[in-house]
């Protein structure tokens, strides 16, 4: 698939990060975009976007209210999305929806951590079954498959647990990988990839907390506050010391932070992603960092999960110790 003019892409996950730049970056090809969200305010945002770019004549974006990990919320919105574009097929999927959370499987929420799963594996799991039909259907289709460095690296680090996430990304991974075969010998005009983002500037923190709790409340609950205050605990902080208000503070700019300081932009990551579907690469790496990460890992891969490793990752990607294990998706 050289080009993405005339065709039709579902997007999940639109209405922020790499979504959204994926769905504008569709558009603006001619391609026409289904996305769905958990918020609605967000996905008219990328519509607004998308506006303000310019909509090529014939493609359209159409928003719909989904959870991901709901199937029978994801096939009424393949329902609704094949009938607002008179479609009956399907050329690109997009199972970039996600969330952070979960963090410790011994002393963390079970909801929380199966909430995330269930949304960042289970998303995509019933993303693919949902809509395989309608890409059979399709003369040449492809699935992109969201998964993270944390598909092949299980870590933030040595003080934050991140059992969840990175369990999630690996099956993404690990299925991706097992669909290339499977594909090729049952339906070889539709092809995959898994993509592998490193450190990309998005709100991934804060959309987070607001997904898991079902609010688009900013302010931390007393039990996000109990957490948040174990985490630096763990990290070797004296939390007790600190107010609610600066927790409130360190965790709204940490949040800050992994938007605004990201070596790599959302928009710049759609870029890379849709170029690897161009190009028909399985295996999508985005970001230096990610390419970095992956050739430490798979240099000394006995030693990854110790401090050590990660002093040296972290040098080498150029991650503050305490940043991007503080701020990111726990």
């Amino acid at each position: 698939m050289k080009d993405f003019a005339g065709k039709f892409a579902v997007v999940t996950g639109g209405g922020t990060g790499m979504g959204r730049e994926l769905a504008r970056q569709l558009i603006a090809e001619g391609c026409s975009v289904a996305m769905c969200d958990v918020s609605d305010r967000n996905m008219q945002e990328t519509i607004a976007l998308c506006t303000s770019d310019g909509i090529p004549q014939g493609a359209r974006i159409t928003a719909h209210v989904a959870d991901v990990s709901d199937e029978a919320a994801l096939i009424r919105f393949r329902d609704e999305a094949m009938a607002a574009h008179e479609a009956d097929k399907l050329n690109l999927l997009f199972n970039n929806a996600g969330i952070g959370g979960g963090g410790s499987m011994v002393v963390d929420d079970r909801a929380e951590w199966e909430r995330t799963f269930n949304v960042c594996w289970g998303g995509v799991y019933l993303g693919v079954r949902t809509f395989l039909p309608a890409l059979m259907a399709a003369d040449e289709a492809h699935i992109v498959n969201t998964s993270s460095v944390n598909g092949f690296w299980a870590s933030l680090g040595p003080h934050v647990s991140h059992t969840a996430y990175a369990a999630a990304k690996f099956a993404v991974k690990g299925f991706t990988e097992a669909l290339v075969t499977d594909l090729r010998l049952n339906a070889p005009h539709v092809k995959c990839s898994v993509v592998m983002p490193g450190h990309i500037g998005t709100a991934i923190a804060g959309n987070s907390r607001k997904v898991i709790r079902g609010t688009e409340e900013d302010t931390l609950t007393p039990d996000e506050l109990v957490r948040a205050r174990q985490r630096i605990g763990r990290m070797g902080l004296d939390a007790d010391q600190l107010t609610d208000d600066a927790i409130q503070a360190m965790v709204a700019e940490q949040a800050r932070r992994f938007l605004e300081d990201a070596p790599m932009t959302a928009a710049a990551a759609a870029t890379v992603i849709l170029d690897g579907v161009k190009a028909e690469r399985w295996r999508i790496l985005v970001g230096d960092d990610a390419h970095k990460m992956d050739a430490l890992v798979r240099a000394d891969p006995e030693q990854v999960y110790e401090p050590a490793f990660f002093a040296v990752l972290a040098k080498e990607v150029g991650w503050q110790l305490n940043g991007i294990a503080a701020n990111t998706r726990d």
